[in-house]
């Protein structure tokens, strides 16, 4: 099976990737006073210019959003300054970088939130997962249930930050709709038993990551958007007693918006591919542009899923991590480096910036 097809140009929308690999978000917890990505930051991304495409570690709305210690924003001016550093970066390296849009919902805690009250949630059902905040990993606090008349502002929260990654030089941007955070908890009856317009049905379940998705288009266009789904992730707690029916429905829409990308997670989020009985391959014929696929990718996998036409880009996440010239070592078959546990979050530039090269391309 050949692989020299993900190694050639791709037009996603108005962009031409270099290669078919794409830099997954990953979470690193360095961001700065006033959670404001800093210059190690710009360093770490644009030592991965060369992948076709970096979509940023996820980056929170608003304060309500954020989920995790020392996670950054793209809600204040310093954020977006911040931001511009690392887009100036990596363009000067010749790639290209989507920001990831994230509100995390119930995955909070208290000491996160504005003035220490309850993380918000479609429904008052407490995350069975934990989070990152005062240097170690808690277990979440139990949310309030979202009150009807505050969603719009949510809705508004994804725009305005749509707009501040465009500010922030970013190329495009990709809700997060994935891994058990807000919109995901939305769409998953285990975590949403409202009764209004934003639960029950399928229909309304979908409502809020489709109302979000159509605001950010409109916002900064649909060649400009994408967003990532995991159909049946049971990450940070949620479950779906329909995951075909709900997301063949949100696809679809989806489809009609013309968004520029689907990323999905096929399977559990850093687990089992098989997790659960779901026809992916249904899934892409319904989404007629860019499919990324994301769970478990090696290089055969992709060559080989690429070659029946399943998928047309495909994230790479952890091996980023310790590779920054990850394509180049799958181009040349050099060994990868492995990550060291102990610094993938917090810190400074150990287990960040100093992973080395190859000889090969340095």
């Amino acid at each position: 099976m050949t692989s020299k097809t993900l190694f050639e140009p791709y037009a996603l929308g108005p962009l031409t990737l270099s290669n078919r690999i794409v830099m997954a978000p990953l979470t690193r917890n360095r961001a700065g006073a006033g959670f404001v990505p800093g210059e190690l930051t710009a360093e770490y991304y644009a030592q991965r210019a060369s992948a076709g495409l970096i979509i940023s570690e996820a980056t929170q709305i608003s304060q309500q959003g954020q989920g995790y210690q020392d996670t950054p924003g793209i809600y204040s001016q310093q954020q977006i300054d911040g931001w511009r550093k690392v887009t100036d970066a990596v363009h000067a390296k010749g790639g290209h970088i989507f920001l990831q849009l994230w509100h995390v919902g119930r995955v909070s805690h208290i000491d996160l939130q504005p003035d220490g009250k309850a993380p918000v949630a479609p429904s008052a059902i407490r995350a069975e997962t934990k989070t990152f905040v005062n240097n170690g990993f808690v277990d979440v606090s139990e949310p309030r249930a979202l009150e009807l008349d505050e969603i719009p502002g949510i809705i508004e929260d994804f725009r305005r930050a749509a707009a501040n990654a465009i500010d922030a030089g970013f190329d495009g941007v990709e809700v997060h709709g994935a891994n058990g955070y807000l919109l995901d908890q939305f769409a998953k009856d285990g975590a949403n038993t409202r009764t209004d317009p934003y639960g029950g049905s399928i229909e309304n379940r979908a409502r809020l990551m489709l109302e979000v998705t159509a605001a950010v288009v409109e916002e900064v266009g649909a060649e400009r958007t994408g967003i990532r789904i995991s159909p049946v992730s049971p990450a940070n707690g949620v479950s779906s007693s329909d995951p075909q029916g709900q997301f063949d429905y949100i696809v679809k829409k989806l489809d009609e918006m013309g968004i520029a990308y689907l990323h999905v997670v096929e399977g559990a989020t850093g687990g089992p591919r098989d997790v659960a009985p779901f026809d992916f391959e249904g899934l892409r014929r319904k989404f007629k542009n860019t499919y990324i696929a994301n769970n478990g990718y090696d290089l055969d996998l992709a060559a080989t899923r690429h070659e029946q036409g399943l998928a047309d880009l495909f994230a790479f996440g952890k091996p980023f991590i310790a590779n920054p010239d990850l394509i180049e070592r799958l181009k040349t078959g050099a060994p990868l480096a492995s990550f060291d546990p102990s610094t993938l979050f917090g810190g400074g530039a150990a287990g960040y910036t100093d992973y080395p090269a190859t000889a090969a391309s340095a």
